[in-house]
């Protein structure tokens, strides 16, 4: 508007800038809020009226097309602020409304269990959401640490709703059954009971106690990834591959054997989802999970977290396309040390 003035002034009515007055405004409804936007249109508005007078517009007819151009879209601006400034209030109440059900779905996890250091990261592939396919929940047992991560196949509301149920079964299983085979034999009647037609929902489940070993058990999951004290990398693959939850009636009927792996001091354990590993560059290459172990080696594991998340990022050269759920287990050097 100091700008269209000036010009207007320097160079006299025969421009024909007058007009562009309104570009005040019109932007003011872009990123101002509808009182904003009435104060600029007003000034612009006796902007234009005084510059009409002073260049005798209104002597002819030039003069009442150009205040009516400032009125028509300072309207316009103001009911498109009243309009943008609801739609964020409703989504403002959608992001409250999904921060909440994230905290019933996926709680935080505890920060530190026994000898045992935890952290997780999840980032969601659709846009504005906190949640997603992706599931996660670490349970303090009579039997040790119990741990699932999973992966509904699908997205939407249908995924989050799969993973209550899983989520809901597990802290219930987790608390009650001896073994982890009881415990996974639990999730999968409950997805019985919830699933139908071919939908399914992989998933690795751990066990660690006082032992220096974890015990898992894993249903078609992405084998989590062991980072040894001494530097050794490797993939907690099973003995045997099984189903996923949800397709037992395909399969074995006893499901999964449970296998145990060395974790003692010093070492950690990486859980993520394939929204980690299947993550491609330009080239269509994956992401090397076990080559950028050296990522975790930071001593605060969230911050690790933190660093292997921004480094998939960086592969992918842009948002992900699927949810990426992580969640690592350090074990503690030494009792008492935090690390």
């Amino acid at each position: 508007m100091a700008v269209v003035t000036a010009v207007d002034v320097t160079a006299g009515p025969g421009v024909g800038f007058l007009p562009l007055v309104s570009l005040g405004p019109a932007f003011a409804g872009l990123v101002g809020g509808w009182r904003r936007t009435a104060v600029v249109g007003s000034a612009a508005f006796l902007l234009c009226l005084g510059l009409g007078i002073y260049d005798g517009l209104f002597e002819g007819r030039r003069g009442l097309p150009a205040l009516l151009s400032v009125a028509g879209v300072t309207v316009a601006g103001v009911v498109a602020a009243v309009m943008r400034q609801r739609r964020e209030a409703e989504l403002a109440n959608v992001r409250s409304i999904a921060e909440v059900a994230q905290r019933v779905l996926l709680r935080p996890v505890p920060r530190g269990a026994g000898p045992l250091r935890i952290a997780v990261s999840y980032t969601s592939a659709v846009a504005e959401a906190r949640i997603g396919g992706d599931l996660y929940e670490v349970v303090t047992s009579p039997g040790g640490v119990r741990i699932i991560v999973g992966d509904v196949q699908g997205k939407g509301l249908e995924a989050v709703e799969s993973a209550a149920v899983v989520l809901g079964a597990f802290r219930e299983a987790a608390h009650d059954e001896t073994d982890l085979t009881a415990v996974g034999a639990r999730l999968e009647r409950a997805l019985g009971r919830h699933l139908g037609g071919e939908r399914f929902v992989t998933a690795v489940l751990a066990e660690i106690g006082d032992g220096p070993s974890a015990t898992l058990l894993n249903f078609g999951h992405p084998a989590p990834l062991v980072v040894r004290a001494g530097g050794g990398v490797d993939f907690a693959a099973p003995p045997e591959r099984a189903l996923p939850l949800g397709l037992a009636a395909y399969g074995d009927e006893d499901g999964p054997k449970p296998h145990t792996v060395p974790f003692a001091a010093g070492d950690q354990l990486l859980f993520y989802t394939d929204g980690v590993t299947e993550a491609r560059d330009g080239g269509g290459r994956f992401y090397p999970l076990d080559a950028r172990a050296r990522l975790l080696r930071d001593e605060d594991p969230e911050a690790a977290l933190r660093a292997v998340r921004e480094d998939v990022v960086a592969h992918a050269e842009g948002p992900l396309h699927d949810d990426a759920a992580m969640l690592l287990v350090r074990y503690r050097e030494a009792p008492g040390e935090d690390r």
